[in-house]
């Protein structure tokens, strides 16, 4: 089971946004069957189990082992993984374009390159996983806190001198053998769990 699965096909993406699926690919971290399932969620066995093969056609569940018991044979599935993430490439027409309108200090603009980003590491993540390979990445995640806005913007000058001194350093257009990497660096307000920030 992998840790994300991105889905970049719409029907995929569709079937993943009925409300009764995606409770049952909640409920399949841990292997279950249709008739356990039915008791959890609350279903009919025969509901769940049309849900189940939706499911597995697009795959998001796998086929763990079979039980036979008495003339029926108990079909233990699981999902493919712990959770999910559509990509934008699902709306391909209509998925934003961060080259449209650079603009630094809109979160627009951030949320254009995020999803660029969702769209690309996924394209990675799924070209990886058929090769059997890794992809070579590297992340910070952090907070700050800001005594004032001047501060904010003071920070972000700086760092955007020290992010463009490394480019400058590191970057060679003509190595042979070189692979182009993408940068993001971000900022943006902290949220809290409920949605407010």
């Amino acid at each position: 089971m992998m840790d994300v699965a991105v889905i970049e096909d719409p029907a995929t993406a569709e079937v993943t946004l009925d409300p009764t699926r995606a409770r049952l690919l909640a409920e399949l971290a841990e292997p279950g069957s249709a008739t356990t399932l039915a008791a959890r969620v609350g279903l009919p066995r025969q509901k769940v189990n049309y849900h189940l093969r939706t499911l597995e056609q697009h795959g998001l569940v796998e086929l763990v082992e079979e039980r036979r018991k008495g003339n029926v044979t108990e079909r233990v599935l699981r999902a493919t993984a712990v959770a999910y993430v559509i990509s934008p490439a699902v709306l391909a027409a209509v998925q934003p374009d961060p080259d449209r309108a650079p603009d630094r200090l809109s979160a627009r603009w951030l949320l254009a390159l995020g999803s660029r980003l969702v769209r690309d590491v996924g394209t990675l993540i799924t070209g990886a996983a058929k090769a059997q390979k890794r992809v070579a990445t590297f992340a910070i995640d952090g907070e700050i806190r800001f005594a004032s806005a001047a501060d904010r913007s003071a920070f972000a000058e700086e760092l955007t001198q020290t992010v463009t001194a490394l480019v400058a350093k590191y970057h060679d257009e003509n190595a042979e053998g070189g692979r182009d990497h993408r940068l993001l660096v971000a900022i943006h307000p902290t949220t809290n769990p409920n949605g407010s920030s």
